[in-house]
């Protein structure tokens, strides 16, 4: 298989802030990584001729449990990351070698107890098995190698909502 020819998965990340501009991130409960430590905001497959405004607030449901947000932003264009070798074919149903994402901004409006991760929106899986508030220098020390190089770009891009690197 040659890598170069698989195509990247269209997806949406949210940067889901607090009244603090704080950065919701969960621990994915499912991973195929070694890193038991897998933190990540939230994010997911745009559907076929799906908007990715419209996208973003549904990943963020199924994920979170809660839709009490507002897009307050999104990226210029499109941030691309590549799967490691190892797990081209394994990772994405095996059909991607990594994903181009559509990032946005969101502002959290509902309490902390509208969250849940255990049972979100639409009957699907939990992603998450734990979640918290973080500042954006420890959202970048937490993120899969990897996928670093992007949320560096979207948290570099997204600068003027975040206030001063805590």
């Amino acid at each position: 298989m040659n890598i170069a020819d698989l195509p990247y998965r269209p997806c949406v990340g949210i940067v889901l802030l607090s009244g603090a501009r704080q950065i919701w991130i969960g621990r994915r409960c499912k991973t195929i990584l070694e890193d038991p430590e897998n933190w990540q905001m939230p994010q997911g497959g745009i559907d076929a001729e799906e908007d990715p405004a419209i996208a973003a607030k549904r990943e963020l449901a199924e994920e979170t449990g809660t839709d009490k947000a507002e897009i307050i932003a999104e990226t210029a264009g499109w941030h691309h990351y590549d799967l490691p070798p190892d797990l081209v074919g394994t990772a994405l149903q095996g059909r991607y070698r990594g994903q181009k994402q559509k990032w946005f901004a969101m502002r959290f409006l509902g309490e902390d107890s509208d969250f849940n991760i255990h049972a979100p929106a639409g009957g699907h899986e939990p992603e998450f098995d734990e979640w918290r508030w973080a500042g954006a220098d420890e959202v970048i020390g937490l993120i899969v190698a990897f996928k670093r190089p992007v949320y560096e770009a979207v948290l570099a891009e997204f600068s003027a909502l975040l206030g001063p690197r805590i």
